[in-house]
């Protein structure tokens, strides 16, 4: 049955607002060569949807021909601003930008853990208050928060977890009621660290992957068919309690002590380097581990980094022998920290125990990784808000999926 003539405009019109969030700045005559539509039709959903106020006229197109130049039509990046934050145990960073994405200011506070929780609170919304009014921006459509713990999965809130500060769920609460106008969404930061190495990271290629999250603690995000798995209690992934060889005793249900985090946790990470003679100092948020790895590949340290990539083998070929996902992400500060080098050590180690072939790539987002997930989360809500009313005269966005499905991951301790 052939479509109506509305469903034909709804999918002219998707098409259109895809290719312009994708691309950027188009011509009538790019569209019309992207979308394969008719001149008249192309001219028809592009008067459609600037009349709607989604896109207009940003320029010429600069190309040489008789005549003047073609205009250029882009999606308006001032009709939304957006906020994303990096909620960690030690501090809050937040960026500020507009509907497309574009960064118009960004900061950061420490929180010490000896502060207060209404204290705590008060500093992480002031400094997003704060930054809002440095980008000149008046209202927030959107702020995406990434935070470690579990997320449930029927509720979308953050869970009370053991070791979290009681400020990281209070701040949620206070968000609500100071930007009463703002759409506030929660998400695990392993699972944003996963959206982002798909959307902007290693991962661009992959349906299937796990992502581990290597940064104060250790967590993971499962990457199946194009979906990230959150599993029936928002659990997938909380890799810190696998029980693995090499530490002494087993986890317990409240305390990951004797599973893998006692392995590749931050603080184990420095006192392995400790021990084959290689130090550094921490800055800033980045965790010390992620320093002395660091300085490991900068020297060369062999011994060091063969130590670790066993280590870190171990859980991965765990994480192989259950999913096959091909592929492994060495993410967060320490990922990035060891770049290929230590990505090879770690597939090397993880070949000698699985029989299942994978590849271990490093992250080139590191941490930067949960706030441009968060970004790209609070970027897609936004869009399908604003979008989403014009279904009946056809400007629908079709967004290439979070990490191209919304059973999104796991939690993940840092």
């Amino acid at each position: 049955m052939p479509a109506s003539p509305s469903t034909a405009r709804a999918i002219n019109d998707r098409l259109a607002l895809r290719l312009l969030q994708q691309e950027g700045p188009l011509t009538a005559g790019q569209l019309k060569q992207l979308t394969g539509l008719s001149r008249p039709t192309v001219a028809d959903l592009v008067e459609r949807l600037a009349a709607a106020g989604l896109i207009d006229v940003v320029g010429e197109s600069g190309e040489q021909r008789r005549g003047p130049n073609a205009k250029l039509y882009g999606i308006v990046a001032g009709q939304a601003h957006l906020a994303a934050l990096d909620v960690r145990t030690e501090g809050v960073s937040v960026v500020v930008s507009d509907l497309l994405g574009r960064v118009l200011t960004e900061a950061s506070v420490p929180i010490g853990g000896d502060t207060g929780t209404g204290p705590a609170v008060e500093q992480a919304v002031a400094l997003v208050e704060r930054a809002a009014k440095e980008a000149g921006v008046s209202e927030l459509h959107t702020v995406g928060i990434g935070a470690p713990g579990l997320i449930d999965p029927a509720t979308g809130e953050l869970r009370d977890t053991n070791g979290l500060p009681e400020w990281h769920r209070r701040l949620v609460l206070a968000l609500h009621e100071r930007l009463p106008g703002t759409r506030i969404h929660v998400e695990n930061e392993t699972n944003l660290a996963a959206l982002a190495e798909q959307r902007d990271g290693v991962a661009r290629d992959r349906d299937t992957f796990v992502l581990l999250w290597l940064g104060l603690g250790t967590g993971a995000a499962v990457v199946l068919d194009g979906t990230l798995r959150r599993g029936a209690s928002g659990g997938t992934g909380e890799i810190g309690f696998l029980p693995v060889p090499g530490t002494v005793g087993l986890p317990s249900a409240v305390d990951c002590a004797g599973g893998f985090h006692s392995l590749a946790g931050s603080a184990a990470i420095v006192e392995l380097a400790a021990r084959h003679g290689v130090a550094a100092e921490a800055d800033g948020y980045e965790p010390p581990a992620a320093r002395v790895v660091r300085e490991a590949v900068a020297r060369g340290s062999s011994d060091f980094l063969d130590a670790l990539a066993d280590r870190l083998a171990v859980g991965v070929a765990s994480v192989v022998a259950v999913l096959d996902p091909g592929c492994v992400v060495l993410g967060g500060e320490v990922g990035q920290a060891g770049g290929p080098d230590l990505a090879a050590r770690v597939e090397r180690g993880v070949r000698r125990m699985s029989p299942l072939a994978t590849e271990v790539r490093a992250s080139v987002l590191g941490g930067g990784a949960v706030l441009g997930g968060a970004l790209l989360t609070a970027r897609d809500t936004a869009q399908d808000d604003l979008f989403a009313p014009l279904q009946g005269r056809g400007a629908v966005l079709d967004h290439a999926a979070p990490p191209r499905g919304r059973d999104e991951p796991p939690p993940a301790r840092r």
